[in-house]
């Protein structure tokens, strides 16, 4: 969020007087300002009625490492509180949100996370708020090198998060506790492109709200990314969009309605979030945030997403006919709102009312058959079933053994970590959208192999070479290893990205172009023995001009194109919000 923004002269506004209740689930969310930034102060029983849900903004960082701390702004401490309840009291969600452009928090240590988790509760149970809402920006959130799945983060800034706010939210319940975030473009659309533990030389916070989503989507009320001060963000149509028009938002949308694969790596598929968790983040007038989007062009956008009416300049993927249960709006904010006379929330409220709410589904999807063990390890178990059937759709499965759970989008998944010599049990149920879950699949029993005895690994893969490479791929090949039992496969690693393989080549994708990456190759049994890596180094051919983006890392001479016109680099940065070539002319040389 833009908490500091140039100041301005009040406007006059009538707040409206009837009280109004989203149809069709469809909310709108708009952030308070606890302070005065020149768009006025509002107080919280004087917000329109037209918003289903407040932000309260910002709780920031004080003291101690962690330590989360919020005074209300030009209220008596009794007032605020009474406030809150005012607004609870007519149906309105009214929750703290932590961060903002002046709030960095870093949750570098557990010592921090705990202090984190106590102040944020304390802070909750105090005001009465009913949840949180994560705007961390910044230098908040990073990867880092070598943190390449975003499945399984080891970041501790990444992880110590992920465990506050499972610890938070199971404090409260989740059934009384709402949990939403509000990061930038870049934090998570840009992952498609780029993410910040794999690839080379880019920022290190590019996608680095992934893993915190994908950690936290079964108790995540809403994601509401923010649609503006955000530089072009490449779609699921591999072209370019640029903020303030309705294809980047209906294509920003998508991408999290679709999922994709992160850094184009197709083994980090980054799964779909429920319809009813997505929300546009937009700015209620232009002196809100860059990327100010006209109401008509908004609407033209819900049209595509909602109703299925799609643009001539993005098609969405993961639906041809919409998504009627998207979750609504999200605006910076209610004091601009105010300010701009309610342009915001009165005629989006009007064009959300007026769609027919679509019929909820409450079917669940058909109990998994067929489950069995396709082949076991001493340590794995693998599964696999015949898929379940929806009337909607199935969406995901959960295996379940013990008291330990594991969410999968196929039909098939592979338990590691077991002890060997050892019974399991697992079952398999599906679920769909909507959060309906089938009945469990018949039981399945398995017991895992005795420890292997064999402690050989095989020799190291000879004759590594570099058979062929393009801009953005590199193929090798090597010659076969040996093993006293037999070699299992081999695993192919640059980076902090590892793939694994059966034969004895491999082409890696996704790379950039005029890069020099350095790739090695391991064997690997199926005791889990590893060879020795063979090595060799290879740089990507130089690609022609491309178009410009964010958190590139471009050389002296790189061309580019931004605005129909070409660029040629001066000297080596790593692009930045602001930096657009005709921005920066010490960095970019209009080329003739």
């Amino acid at each position: 969020m833009a908490a500091s923004l140039p100041a301005a002269i009040l406007a006059p506004s009538t707040v409206p007087t009837a009280w109004a209740s989203p149809a069709g689930g469809y909310k709108i969310v708009g952030y308070w300002h606890n302070f005065d930034n020149g768009s006025g102060f509002v107080r919280l029983r004087d917000v329109s009625p037209d918003f289903d849900v407040v932000n309260v903004s910002f709780a920031e960082p004080s003291g101690a490492a962690g330590n989360i701390a919020f005074t209300p702004f030009d209220y008596t401490e009794a007032d605020f509180k009474a406030d809150v309840a005012y607004l609870k009291s007519k149906g309105k969600k009214v929750i703290i949100s932590i961060g903002g452009a002046n709030g960095q928090v870093q949750l570098t240590t557990t010592a921090a996370r705990d202090a984190f988790v106590n102040s944020v509760k304390s802070i909750i149970e105090k005001y009465g708020f009913d949840g949180l809402d994560v705007d961390f920006e910044g230098h908040s959130l990073y990867l880092n090198k070598g943190d390449a799945d975003f499945r399984n983060p080891t970041t501790p800034v990444i992880v110590n998060l992920i465990d506050a706010l499972k610890n938070i939210n199971g404090y409260f319940g989740t059934d009384k506790f709402t949990l939403t975030m509000a990061p930038e473009t870049f934090f998570v659309q840009l992952g498609y492109q780029f993410y910040g533990g794999s690839c080379i030389s880019c920022d290190a916070r590019a996608g680095a709200y992934l893993p915190v989503i994908h950690a936290t989507r079964d108790i995540l009320d809403w994601l509401q990314v923010q649609n503006y001060n955000s530089g072009p963000i490449t779609g699921l149509d591999d072209q370019y969009h640029t903020m303030g028009s309705a294809d980047f938002h209906v294509a920003m949308a998508d991408m999290v309605l679709t999922g994709f694969p992160v850094a184009k790596n197709a083994n980090h598929f980054f799964p779909p979030l429920r319809q009813e968790q997505v929300l546009l983040g937009l700015p209620a007038n232009n002196n809100a945030g860059g990327g100010f989007t006209p109401v008509a062009e908004v609407q033209k956008a819900l049209d595509a997403l909602i109703k299925g009416k799609q643009l001539t300049s993005y098609k969405t993927r993961g639906s041809a006919t919409g998504y009627p249960n998207l979750g609504g709006l999200m605006t910076w904010s209610i004091n601009w709102d105010k300010y701009n006379n309610f342009e915001f929330s009165s005629k989006h409220r009007a064009y959300l009312n007026a769609i027919v709410p679509p019929t909820p589904d409450t079917q669940a999807p058909s109990a998994p058959a067929g489950l069995l063990s396709s082949a076991k390890s001493s340590t794995t178990v693998s599964l696999a079933w015949n898929a379940s059937t929806d009337n909607v759709g199935v969406t995901g499965y959960t295996v379940k053994y013990g008291s330990v759970s594991k969410e999968v989008t196929g039909t098939s998944a592979q338990i590691t970590s077991l002890a060997p010599d050892t019974n399991y049990t697992f079952t398999v149920a599906a679920k769909d959208a909507a959060g309906n879950v089938s009945p469990s699949s018949g039981p399945v029993t398995v017991r895992t192999a005795i420890a292997s005895t064999d402690q050989t690994a095989p020799s190291m893969p000879s004759n590594l070479t570099v058979t062929g490479k393009t801009s953005t791929t590199v193929s090798l090949g090597w010659s076969a290893s040996s093993d006293n039992v037999g070699v299992a496969g081999y695993a192919v690693a640059y980076g902090g990205v590892t793939t694994n393989v059966s034969g004895t080549t491999a082409t890696l994708s996704g790379l950039n172009p005029g890069t020099a990456y350095i790739f090695s190759v391991t064997a690997l049994d199926a005791a889990g023995n590893r060879s020795a890596a063979a090595v060799v180094s290879a740089t990507t051919d130089t690609a022609g001009a491309r178009p410009w983006a964010l958190a590139v890392s471009y050389k002296a001479g790189d061309e580019v194109t931004y605005g129909g016109k070409t660029y040629t680099c001066r000297q080596p940065h790593t692009s930045l919000q602001g930096w657009e070539p005709p921005n920066v002319p010490a960095l970019w040389l209009l080329k003739a």
